[in-house]
C-alpha cells in the first residue's frame, strides 16, 4: 500500500468516526462554522475547566475532509489548555498553506498531517480548515 493510499484510508476512518460527533452536556464554548462554497456545516462545543479542554465535541455534516479534519482537530486537543489548542491550530493552518513543518511539528499534528497535500488542491483548503477556523473563532471569542 503506498503512502497516499494511507492517507486516503485514514482520512476515511476519522470521517465515519462518530466518537467525538457528539453534544456536550452544558458547554462552555460553542461556535458554528460553516463553508457557503461547499455546504460543510458544524458545531464545535467545548467544555473548559479553567484554562484546560475538558471536553470537546462537534456536531454538523460535510464531506470527507471537513468531517475527518475535525473529528483529527478534536481527538489532538482532548485535554490540552487553550494555549496548546492554539499553537494547534497555527501549525495546521501553516501546513494547509504549505510551509514547511520540522517533524517534531508534524509529530504534534499527529493524524492530521494525513492532510497536508490538501493544499494542493484548492477546491478543498476551506472543507479541510473548517473546524480549525471555527475552534479558533471560539477562542478568540471567550
Amino acid at each position: 500500500m503506498n503512502l497516499q493510499q494511507l492517507y486516503t484510508d485514514l482520512i476515511l476512518e476519522y470521517n465515519q468516526d462518530n466518537s467525538n460527533k457528539r453534544n456536550i452536556d452544558k458547554p462552555t464554548i460553542k461556535e458554528h462554522g460553516h463553508n457557503p462554497s461547499c455546504g460543510d456545516d458544524i458545531t464545535i462545543e467545548i467544555k473548559l475547566e479553567g484554562n484546560k479542554i475538558a471536553d470537546l465535541a462537534y456536531t454538523g455534516s460535510g464531506c470527507a475532509i471537513s468531517q475527518a479534519s475535525t473529528a483529527m482537530m478534536i481527538e489532538i486537543m482532548q485535554g490540552r489548555d487553550k494555549d496548546e489548542a492554539m499553537h494547534l491550530v497555527e501549525l495546521f493552518l501553516d501546513m494547509i498553506r504549505g510551509k514547511e513543518l520540522s517533524e517534531k511539528q508534524k509529530e504534534e499534528l499527529e493524524a492530521a498531517i494525513s492532510l497536508k497535500d490538501i493544499s494542493k488542491m484548492p477546491a478543498r483548503v476551506k472543507c479541510a480548515v473548517l473546524g480549525w477556523h471555527t475552534i479558533e473563532k471560539a477562542f478568540e471569542k471567550h
